[in-house]
């Protein structure tokens, strides 16, 4: 007979016990639990692992960090070390919280995670100790997801019954489980747009389905509709919105027409990029007797056709502008109406909403008028043929630009107009920089491309005489209408577009950085800083840093946004600022000028509440539209050097951290990474104070600002990642 077996007690201590407990009760901190239920959680159920785990609730009781609510049954102390805050993700699957109640972001180390993804809106336990000079914490619940829609390369189980999406950039450490059922028949390397459904609390990964396949990875339409995607942006309008945009009633209404100031016999002209297709804003020219200059500002009456409670305008909201790719634009509205009825078009009668000023020769305001007309647009320049005008400064138009033939409105008459204008444009922009607002002339990048968007070319986009015009101008009329509105009393809700003042460790920054070139930040006042930013912005202009601290000068302001409160808008010198002129891409727009009609014809307020909403809405899209326009950017760039791989470039270096080295090329912009592992030679290390690698054995150093020569290692168009070899430093 045999004799019967008897499992020996395992006596295997559970590690990490304190922490895990803990965890288990702050993630349902109204929930109790028995020793059971945690050991169930833990997944043991020997004698041992349970006694440990009376134990350990017996002292965590004791300390007072739990407490017995009930016979056996234990809940975590609630106290005020939870804070919440916004999880930024990091490569290896750690991250920072930022906390608006700490100064420093908190660090969570990648075992605390506990399923929070980038962005998202997290509660966190503080610990009261500091880890390698750092406060750190412990995410114990996710508020909201920041976002529930990836893009992502399929992978295919190879029994074809299961399948991962490998999430698209580096912030998202884990791949995403779609059941073959769930996967829309994408094959295997196809790029999908897939949707979070639950994470399983035992699971590594969450679990997802296709909504859509966007197509192979790596070809050129593919990875464009990723870009818009990734960010939640529409490439397409949907059938009903197209058919109601289609039905409108386009015509000029002789009754419509009565209503409005008709100021079609004003000499009137556009000016705008030469490849422009919708033309958002007019300038009417009209000299009195006076001997002043009546200018009409003439934005495109979007409003008329956009009437609220209709589809078309519940599309346009939730869109709430246009997105400008390398090869494409998105409009917020459908092409009959951006390219069509709302686009003051050379010889066509338009409805315009105008803002109609009378100036001086100094360029003083003497009057002002706010209200609906009608214009017939005489002649449409582009930017290039207006600065041939302003640099040859003579009173003949370029050949291209044809007039209506009209007796009054003559080739004489429309280039004296663009002349006096550009007179007139320049003695504002000083009164305006005298002001102490700040000069960013950011040198815009753009792609020569093929018929097939490959790209052939780059070149720099700078704002000229001409550019500067009509900016002058557009700035005037955001100025005066928001300026009308806000200074009614009773107060009046409207939609402003503010700045608030830089953040001062921001502007300390940006000194060390810039006194490496041998540039200095005044912050005595701020004035001063204005005008020495002015000033850096000025002194950089063709050198080889220029790019690098533009871009830094940039990112120290802070953001530009909208709302009914107004504070004002720094970078501009103005204590009123709102957007006006350009209504057939920006949804704010729209509201301005419902608004300042509600108020032109005497109506009430309106709800302060309803239009903050819709502010904080247009904000969050126009960050979404930037982001994705920087993405196709840099996904042109990536392809735009695959081409160039056997070239050596010099290039500046734009960034140092501790993993490599950020160098943009001085020839094109573009802009990739050199590895610290993959520099030859010596072990390279990130000092933080000099902004620079350092190598241990030979002091060689590549710091901020410095030119080398690189050349392309990779440049990936799936990752959208474009990694150099470093060839040394230029010069050397």
């Amino acid at each position: 007979m045999t004799k019967k077996k008897h499992r020996k007690p395992s006596h295997n201590k559970i590690s990490n016990l304190t922490n895990t407990i803990l965890s288990i009760l702050k993630k349902d901190r109204n929930q109790s639990f028995n020793y059971k239920q945690i050991a169930a959680k833990l997944g043991v159920n020997d004698a041992s692992s349970r006694n440990q785990i009376i134990k350990k609730l017996a002292q965590l009781k004791a300390k007072e960090e739990i407490k017995e609510i009930d016979r056996g049954k234990f809940q975590i102390v609630n106290n005020t070390e939870y804070h919440t805050g916004i999880f930024d993700a990091a490569q290896r699957g750690n991250g920072y919280v930022i906390c608006d109640d700490f100064e420093d972001d908190i660090y969570i180390a990648s075992n605390n995670v506990n399923k929070a993804l980038n962005g998202d809106e997290v509660e966190l336990y503080v610990y009261k100790r500091r880890k390698r000079g750092k406060l750190e914490g412990e995410i114990t619940k996710i508020i909201k997801r920041a976002k529930t829609e990836y893009v992502g390369i399929i992978q295919l189980h190879k029994n074809n019954n299961f399948a991962f999406v490998v999430v698209d950039g580096n912030k998202m450490k884990t791949d995403i489980f779609v059941p073959i059922n769930k996967t829309l028949k994408a094959e295997d390397g196809d790029k999908v747009l897939v949707t979070l459904e639950d994470w399983p609390e035992k699971a590594d990964s969450p679990n997802g389905k296709v909504l859509k396949v966007l197509g192979k990875a790596g070809e050129h339409n593919t990875e464009i509709h990723a870009i818009l995607a990734d960010y939640g942006l529409p490439y397409e309008f949907p059938k009903e919105v197209e058919d109601y945009a289609n039905n409108i009633d386009l015509k000029i209404q002789p009754d419509e027409i009565k209503k409005r100031r008709d100021m079609r016999k004003d000499l009137t002209f556009t000016i705008d990029p030469k490849d422009a297709k919708d033309f958002d804003d007019a300038l009417s020219f009209t000299v009195l007797e006076n001997g002043n200059y009546e200018i009409g500002i003439h934005i495109a009456d979007v409003s008329h056709y956009l009437q609220e409670g209709t589809v078309l305008d519940d599309e346009a909201y939730e869109r709430a502008t246009s997105v400008y790719l390398v090869d494409r634009v998105v409009p917020m509205l459908p092409e009959i109406l951006s390219n069509g009825a709302c686009s003051l078009r050379p010889h066509e009668e338009k409805y315009t909403f105008s803002a109609v000023f009378e100036l001086d020769n100094k360029a003083q305001i003497k009057k002002e008028w706010f209200g609906r007309t009608v214009t017939y647009s005489d002649a449409r320049f582009a930017y290039e043929e207006a600065q041939a005008i302003i640099e040859n400064k003579n009173n003949t138009i370029p050949a291209e630009v044809s007039l209506t033939g009209k007796e009054y409105k003559t080739d004489q008459a429309i280039a004296d107009a663009v002349l006096k204008m550009d007179e007139l444009a320049k003695i504002m922009r000083g009164r305006r920089m005298r002001d102490g607002a700040i000069s960013f002339d950011k040198v815009e990048v753009k792609f020569n491309l093929d018929e097939d968007s490959n790209p052939i070319g780059v070149f720099f986009k700078t704002s000229k005489d001409a550019n500067k015009l009509i900016e002058e101008f557009m700035l005037l009329a955001n100025r005066k209408v928001s300026e009308f509105v806000g200074k009614q009393k009773p107060e009046k809700t409207f939609v402003y577009r503010v700045h608030d003042e830089p953040d001062e460790s921001k502007l300390m920054a940006l000194q060390g950085v810039v006194s490496k070139f041998g540039h200095k930040i005044n912050f005595n006042s701020k004035n001063g800083i204005a005008s020495s930013l002015n000033k850096l912005l000025n002194d950089v202009q063709g050198k080889k840093e220029q790019n690098l601290v533009d871009t830094l000068a940039i990112r120290t302001m802070s953001k530009a946004e909208y709302t009914t409160h107004n504070i004002g808008h720094y970078g501009l010198a103005f204590d009123y600022y709102s957007h006006f002129t350009s209504p057939i891409r920006r949804y704010p727009d729209v509201m301005a000028h419902r608004l300042l009609q509600r108020y032109l014809d005497g109506e009430k307020s309106a709800n302060e509440e309803v239009y903050e909403e819709k502010c904080k809405h247009s904000s969050n899209m126009e960050n979404l539209a930037t982001k994705a326009e920087r993405d196709s950017i840099k996904y042109m760039q990536i392809r735009f050097m695959q081409d160039h791989q056997d070239e050596e470039f010099v290039g500046v270096i734009s960034g140092v951290t501790d993993w490599g080295i950020y160098v943009e090329i001085i020839s094109n912009k573009c802009e990739g990474m050199v590895r610290t592992r993959d520099i030859k030679g010596d072990y390279y290390e990130f000092d933080q104070d000099q902004f620079a690698l350092i190598g241990q054995k030979t002091k060689i150093m590549y710091q901020l600002g410095d030119e080398v020569i690189v050349k392309v290692k990779q440049a990936d168009l799936v990752k959208r990642h474009l990694d150099f070899e470093l060839i040394g430093k230029a010069n050397s």
